[in-house]
């Protein structure tokens, strides 16, 4: 067992398959991570960006036994297989995979910057991930069928506050 995070402006105690505004690095589904602090950092940003004061890591149990019996697709570091699925996800509107469950690294923003030029023809595959193996990069569990979600249990929530900044007149 495995405990993965996922980090949320509510409790997620019952995860379900959701349709993003936006395109992410492995498709439509439940993301999760097996970093607490990724989470935490997630449940900041989303805090600054909709100005609420709290948010929460929710904590499950991972079954990893499941991926045996699941279609599952795995990149325990950046390959060239990685970066083409991350690039289909996120670039091509009309891409979409069959797998219960996608592990492997976060094309987070200053990845995300490399793939850029990558995509625009300055760097090269090999480059690419050449650069990213030198990135300490977190990863992250797409869930992606409403099977693959049976693989979790949730065990908890744990709520972060916006620390209160006082003003100048106080």
């Amino acid at each position: 067992m495995t405990k993965v995070y996922h980090g949320s402006l509510v409790v997620v105690e019952h995860p379900k398959i959701l349709t993003p505004s936006r395109t992410l690095d492995y498709g439509n589904g439940f993301y999760t991570t097996t970093s607490a602090k990724q989470a935490e950092d997630w449940v900041e940003r989303r805090m600054m960006e909709t100005h609420t004061t709290c948010g929460y890591v929710n904590v499950y149990e991972f079954d990893e036994t499941y991926l045996e019996d699941f279609k599952s697709l795995l990149f325990p570091e950046p390959t060239e297989e990685w970066a083409e699925f991350v690039m289909a996800n996120r670039t091509n509107k009309d891409f979409i995979h069959d797998y219960d469950i996608v592990y492997g690294p976060v094309a987070d923003d200053r990845v995300y910057l490399q793939f850029g030029l990558y995509e625009a023809g300055a760097i090269g595959i090999d480059t690419l991930i050449r650069e990213l193996k030198t990135y300490k990069l977190v990863d992250q569990y797409l869930f992606h069928t409403e099977k693959a979600l049976t693989a979790l249990q949730f065990l908890e929530s744990r709520k972060i506050e916006k620390q209160h900044v006082p003003d100048k007149s106080e």
